[in-house]
């Protein structure tokens, strides 16, 4: 399993005098749609693609709302989703408001497996 990379240019924003450095960046090396993921689940399993992708899509509505209900998901192993939040400072906390909070992003925290595969992903240099 290998990951390509090429070589990136990028300035430091608080030093635009000095030359560019490079730094690697990942090339995708394409998609996999939820059908392709069914696929190759029920490849390796006995569940046929049909009840995969149900499964999947079930996944899908759950997680997301289970999110909005202030929970963290967890699932073992592979990792878990919780919610963050970007907000403006108040000044003390009783005049923090909800109407400070300026963005909302989902986390992803790598489990101990999912972890493992990840680390052992060896890159390749494309030009």
């Amino acid at each position: 399993m290998s990951v390509n990379y090429k070589p990136v240019p990028k300035k430091n924003p608080s030093q635009q005098a000095e030359p560019a450095k490079f730094y690697a960046q990942v090339v995708s090396s394409g998609d996999m749609t939820t059908r392709q993921l069914a696929k190759q689940i029920s490849a390796i399993s006995t569940v046929s693609a049909a009840d995969t992708m149900a499964v999947i899509e079930a996944f899908l509505e759950v997680v997301p709302q289970a999110l909005a209900d202030g929970k963290i998901v967890r699932l073992g192993d592979f990792g878990s989703f919780s919610l963050a939040v970007n907000s403006e400072g108040a000044v003390d906390a009783p005049t923090l408001s909800k109407n400070q909070i300026k963005k909302v992003s989902v986390r992803f925290r790598p489990g101990k497996e999912f972890t493992t595969v990840i680390n052992s992903v060896e890159f390749t240099k494309v030009s």
